[in-house]
């Protein structure tokens, strides 16, 4: 018994218990007035679109007159406005603006195909179109010599002809690969 008593003297502590019921109770503010009941709600006309810069000023009779004179041309003659209007104002005439070095074409076009075409190519790719049968075991020889591949990996990659032997290398190290491959008795191309 004495040991339940001083388990509930310890879990019931009085000062807890003064705290949490001060901060359970609300109180209202003393110069709080509670709204009127009568009165009806204000109403606020609201614009149909937010400017900024406030209400512009209607135009001027002189420049209503002119709109109209412009709506009384024909399609043609309304054309004609802004540039005689660039002239008459010695405005400076528009410059076209150079796009090059920029890819302006659609992802994957024909346009990015002429821009490669028109830059030197660095870097080549060598590629084993075929080889003899009987030469199978010299050309995979020159294929581990110069991609560091182990046996069974140079002849994996024999063996898929066509297959890409080596990724940008430079043009006399794409052409020295060539000739090793025709000397083994295979062909390869330079792309």
């Amino acid at each position: 018994m004495k040991l339940i008593e001083h388990v509930r003297s310890v879990s019931c502590r009085p000062s807890l218990r003064q705290t949490t019921g001060a901060l359970q109770v609300r109180f209202f503010q003393h110069d709080f007035v509670p709204r009127d009941p009568e009165v009806k709600p204000k109403k606020y006309k609201y614009p149909e679109f937010f400017n900024p810069y406030g209400p512009r000023p209607s135009p001027s009779e002189k420049i209503v007159q002119l709109a109209d004179k412009i709506l009384a041309l024909s399609l043609e003659e309304r054309h004609q406005i802004g540039p005689a209007l660039m002239q008459r104002l010695n405005h400076p005439k528009l410059q076209p603006i150079s796009t090059e070095g920029m890819d302006l074409s659609p992802q994957g076009g024909a346009a990015t195909a002429k821009v490669e075409e028109k830059k030197e190519k660095t870097a080549f790719d060598v590629k084993l179109e075929k080889f003899e049968a009987a030469a199978k075991i010299k050309v995979i020889k020159e294929v581990r010599a110069f991609t560091n591949l182990g046996l069974k990996e140079a002849k994996e990659l024999v063996e898929k002809v066509p297959a890409l032997l080596k990724q940008g290398v430079t043009k006399d190290e794409a052409n020295a690969i060539i000739e090793k491959i025709k000397a083994a008795g295979g062909v390869a191309v330079m792309e």
